[in-house]
């Protein structure tokens, strides 16, 4: 079935951007409270690598799942990164406003026959490291069964070289899922680098997935360290979920905070002060790229 008009246009948008040259990359966190300093350590490393490319990083907020959604959590997102000296370029991009967009895309994915209706629990597919096609044959009831709706899972071709199963694009929760949001953004944008924390590798083979069978190249998917402590073991959830707050309480400013962060990645000696416009003038591509796989 051909794509309508509307989504054509997003694409070939993206498409343009892209192929104007130049680097375009992203931060996308969720306003699920304050940026702790994994969450930092990863924005500082994504906007290096932007800018010592010379090419745009844009501020997405990845917002659709609402009930995890805090108060106040978008705007002091943005007071943090400012604070710190990681401006993006262009309108801070709310995924809740495009909405419609992820929605015009599953209707057209489900008229096409990509997806269909699963209702396997969370409790059924948790020994299943990839989703075994329970429901890929049964009678597509796309409504309320048992007081529950189906997830939508687009089907992946049985020699997907990515080896991601079947992809959710809509939780059974009626929440447009990350993966669809994702994709979908990243065409829309012209995003062709992103660089993320290295807890979001998994994520990548659903969405290369994704990308395959609409037929369109993915970015290049690139991933940061997590946080660490002095001793290279991994902080604990609570150990790193301290944002800037008791950083800025003990009288450390943006240049401390900047090298406390760059440290952690080994761009610079311990104890550093530098502001992020001083890290970028210090640093080279291949020093950035060294700390991203």
């Amino acid at each position: 079935m051909a794509l309508p008009e509307h989504l054509q246009r997003h694409l070939e948008a993206g498409r343009s951007l892209a192929a104007a040259g130049g680097y375009r990359g992203r931060f996308a966190p969720s306003p699920t409270g304050l940026l702790h300093l994994g969450n930092l350590q990863t924005a500082l490393l994504s906007w290096l690598a932007a800018r010592q490319a010379g090419g745009a990083w844009l501020l997405r907020i990845d917002d659709l799942d609402t009930p995890r959604n805090r108060a106040g959590a978008i705007e002091a997102i943005q007071s943090d990164l400012r604070w710190l000296g990681l401006t993006w370029d262009g309108p801070v991009l709310l995924q809740s406003e495009r909405r419609g967009i992820y929605h015009s895309w599953l209707s057209w994915l489900r008229r096409s026959g990509l997806l269909f209706a699963c209702r396997c629990s969370r409790r059924e597919l948790a020994d299943q490291p990839i989703y075994p096609g329970f429901c890929r044959k049964a009678a597509h009831n796309w409504g309320w069964q048992r007081q529950r709706l189906p997830s939508w899972r687009l089907r992946v071709a049985d020699d997907d070289p990515h080896g991601s199963g079947d992809v959710v694009l809509r939780r059974a929760d009626g929440f447009i899922a990350y993966q669809l949001a994702t994709v979908i953004d990243e065409l829309s944008f012209g995003i062709n680098d992103v660089v993320r924390g290295a807890d979001l590798r998994e994520a990548l083979p659903a969405q290369r997935s994704f990308f395959a069978a609409l037929g369109e190249a993915p970015p290049r998917f690139r991933h940061g360290p997590l946080l660490c402590d002095a001793s290279g073991q991994k902080l604990s959830k609570r150990e790193a979920s301290a944002g800037l707050k008791p950083l800025r309480d003990a009288g450390l400013d943006a240049a401390a905070v900047i090298g406390r962060l760059a440290s952690g990645l080994q761009l610079v000696a311990p104890e550093a002060r530098l502001s992020a416009t001083e890290l970028l003038e210090h640093l080279t591509q291949p020093a950035i790229n060294a700390v991203i796989s």
